[in-house]
């Protein structure tokens, strides 16, 4: 797989605001490959707000974000390209058959090799044995892997993603931090959870926002108590 050498990205006093209301507050970090970096706040604190901005998706009220010294509101097809990324809800087309689906996924980023590509995810994710079926009738651990697939099957630089383990059960949970750590090789990948064990259990790094601003940047391996150290900064 190529290294994704010189990436970054890097916000800066990042501010947005919906009337009087500030829904994200000076925010500044910067994320390099081979980390897997928490995204952490309570109900409200900006983290979706905070991640439609990386996305290009809203415009900010001031401040910066750069990808690759490049600005997602006038880059924003060139860095999509090199984005993947698992939406909370997992917006999949349930009456497709995953090969299928998979299949329209990368006409859209117009792969080449693109059967040889679908199989080499497949696998990756552990599809293999479900991949004749419609994805309606997957288990919801099945259907996020299947997220998973769509947020890397055109081999993104980047990867954010947002509750990718909600809802599932503890093996189910597993699986997919296991394969999530296997994606970390010469990525971003910014992680966004609720659930704290997974955040302790996979990430490198925590970011935690609170009523819009980041109140802390800080190793995992620094923070010896994850829930002790989130009431701490968030009361």
């Amino acid at each position: 797989m190529t290294t994704f050498v010189n990436m970054f990205i890097e916000v800066k006093n990042l501010s947005k605001n919906y009337g009087n209301q500030s829904a994200v507050v000076d925010v500044s970090f910067r994320l390099e490959p081979g980390e897997i970096v928490g995204f952490l706040g309570p109900n409200g604190a900006g983290k979706s707000t905070t991640l439609k901005m990386l996305l290009g998706l809203i415009q900010p009220s001031s401040g910066s974000v750069l990808i690759d010294h490049k600005d997602p509101q006038e880059h924003s097809i060139e860095l999509k390209k090199q984005i993947g990324y698992l939406a909370e809800n997992n917006p999949l087309y349930a009456e497709m058959y995953v090969r299928e689906f998979l299949a329209f996924i990368g006409k859209i980023h117009q792969i080449p090799q693109l059967e040889a590509r679908i199989q080499e995810v497949i696998e990756w994710v552990g599809l293999q044995k479900e991949a004749h079926k419609k994805i309606q009738e997957l288990s919801k651990g099945y259907q996020q892997r299947v997220g998973i697939a769509l947020a890397i099957i055109h081999n993104p630089r980047i990867l954010i993603l947002d509750e990718p383990t909600s809802g599932l059960d503890p093996n189910q949970r597993d699986e997919i931090r296991d394969l999530i750590k296997s994606l970390q090789k010469d990525r971003i990948i910014l992680f966004s959870s609720h659930i704290l064990s997974e955040v302790e259990a996979i990430c490198d790094r925590v970011l935690l926002i609170h009523q819009g601003k980041l109140v802390s940047d800080s190793p995992m391996k620094e923070i010896t108590d994850l829930e002790k150290f989130f009431k701490e900064k968030t009361n």
